[in-house]
C-alpha cells in the first residue's frame, strides 16, 4: 500500500519538475495518425513483458483528442512482487503526462493489476482523469460503455488468491514468448504472441473468452447503451453481439493493438505490430534507394 502511495506521488512529482520537452525526435518520413479517440489498455508498466519500445513508437505516431487509459496500465501485483521499473517505463509515463499538458484528455480506469489507483477515482494526476468507468459518445451519435471488464471475471471476484497463481503461470508464458521472438528476429521473423496463440487452441479459454464477452455486452444493453469497450482479457475483438457493440482493445504484451475511433465515428482495431513492420520496410526500401543514387 505504502509502495502504491509513493508510486503516485513519484508521478505527480516528475509531471511537476519535468520540463516541457521540445518536439518528439520522430522521423519526419513517417505518417502521424490522427484520430478522434484512442483505446489501450493492458499495458502492464512493471513488467518485462511490456512492449514498452512499441507503446512509445505508438504514441509518437498517434494523436487524438481523447485518450482512454482501459485499466492494467501498471501492473501493481509484479511489482508488489519484485519492482522492476527500467527507463523505458518512465518514458511510457512521461509521454502520456506530456500529451495530457499538451491538451489530449486523458482518462484512467483502473483494472485489477492496478486497483490500488482506485482508491483516488475523480482525481487528477498531472491532468490524467482516474474514473471507475466512463460514458463516450461517438462522433456519430453512439454511447459506449468504457470499463476495463474485471468485474466480470468470476475467477477475479470469486477466488482473487487463484488469480494470482493464474498471473504468475501467464508471466511464465510471456517470459517463454519473449526468448522465443528474440530467435524469431534474428531469424528475420515477424512478431508472434505464444500466449494468443494458446488461448484461441485451448478449448476452456476459447469458452472463457466467449462468456466474458456476452456478459459484458449483455450489461451494456440493460444500462441502455449502444456498445462497451474493454480490455483484461488479452484478446482484441470488434464485433455485434445481440445488437450491442463489444470492442475489446486487445494489450501491449502479446498483441500490440488498439482502438480507435476516426472523425466519422467509424471504430477500428489497429494492430501496431504491422504498422511498424511496414514503417521498417520503407525506411530500409527508401536507405537502399539512397544508397544506390550515391553510388551511381
Amino acid at each position: 500500500m505504502k509502495r502504491d502511495d509513493a508510486f503516485l506521488n513519484s508521478w505527480q512529482a516528475r509531471l511537476a519538475s519535468a520540463p516541457d520537452e521540445g518536439p518528439d525526435h520522430a522521423d519526419p518520413a513517417r505518417v502521424v495518425h490522427h484520430y478522434r479517440t484512442l483505446w489501450i489498455s493492458d499495458l502492464h508498466l512493471g513488467t518485462p513483458g511490456c512492449q514498452a519500445k512499441a507503446l512509445l513508437d505508438f504514441l509518437k505516431y498517434t494523436e487524438c483528442e481523447t485518450l482512454f487509459l482501459v485499466g492494467d496500465i501498471i501492473d501493481g501485483w509484479q511489482l508488489r512482487r519484485q519492482w522492476y521499473w527500467p527507463q523505458a517505463h518512465n518514458d511510457v509515463i512521461q509521454k502520456l503526462l506530456r500529451k495530457a499538458r499538451k491538451g489530449t484528455r486523458v482518462i484512467f480506469i483502473p483494472g485489477n493489476h492496478d486497483e490500488f489507483a482506485r482508491r483516488y477515482l475523480q482525481l487528477d494526476f498531472g491532468g490524467v482523469h482516474v474514473a471507475e468507468d466512463w460514458i463516450h459518445e461517438t462522433a456519430d451519435g453512439r454511447k459506449l460503455w468504457i470499463i476495463h471488464g474485471d468485474l466480470f471475471d468470476g475467477v477475479i471476484q470469486c477466488a482473487k488468491w487463484l488469480a494470482y497463481v493464474g498471473d504468475s503461470l501467464y508471466e511464465f508464458t510471456l517470459k517463454l514468448n519473449r526468448h522465443l521472438n528474440s530467435m524469431r528476429a534474428r531469424m528475420g521473423l515477424p512478431y508472434w504472441s505464444l500466449s494468443k496463440y494458446l488461448k484461441l487452441k485451448v478449448k476452456r479459454a476459447v469458452s472463457y473468452l466467449d462468456d466474458f464477452e456476452n456478459a459484458v455486452a449483455r450489461e451494456a444493453g440493460k444500462r441502455g447503451l449502444q456498445g462497451v469497450v474493454c480490455g483484461h482479457i488479452h484478446h482484441a475483438e470488434m464485433r455485434d453481439i445481440g445488437g450491442i457493440l463489444y470492442a475489446n482493445d486487445g494489450d501491449w504484451v502479446e498483441s500490440l493493438t488498439a482502438l480507435a475511433e476516426h472523425p466519422d465515428g467509424r471504430l477500428e482495431i489497429l494492430h501496431w505490430a504491422d504498422e511498424m513492420k511496414s514503417a521498417a520496410i520503407h525506411k530500409s526500401t527508401k536507405e537502399k534507394y539512397a544508397e544506390n543514387a550515391t553510388v551511381g
